[in-house]
């Protein structure tokens, strides 16, 4: 399996987690009765770190359909290479990094690690066109 395809596995993983933590922070804040029961009943606003868990997985999922295409159509089209892969490992690192720093509401630091993975991102999109 070559580098940009275990990144992009890495990365489903990074989703996963993220669906993990914003929902411990919301059942953390609203109690196992509410995440069993079906919902319905009004609740207050969500604290704030449970929220930017939330945007912060919600900016993942804004980027990561561009960023599984461009590694399957390197894949797929044989323009899989040291650039995808340095790419796709930039685009990853970042993702990780980029939760926390939301999470905390750290600012500055974390748009920048944003557009390092847009960076990343953009590696493995000019090595495909």
């Amino acid at each position: 399996m070559t580098t940009d395809l275990k990144m992009a596995a890495w990365s489903l993983l990074l989703a996963f987690a993220q669906i993990l933590l914003f929902d411990f922070a919301r059942t953390g804040q609203y109690g196992a009765k509410w995440n069993m029961s079906a919902r319905d009943a009004d609740v207050p606003p969500l604290k704030p770190f449970a929220v930017r868990l939330q945007k912060a997985q919600a900016n993942l999922f804004e980027t990561m359909p561009l960023f599984l295409g461009a590694v399957l159509i390197a894949h797929v089209s044989g323009r899989a290479s040291v650039q995808t892969a340095l790419g796709a490992q930039i685009y990853f690192w970042c993702r990780v990094a980029y939760v926390p720093l939301y999470a905390f509401g750290v600012p500055y630091i974390r748009s920048l690690v944003w557009v390092g993975s847009i960076f990343g991102l953009a590696k493995i999109a000019t090595a495909i066109l």
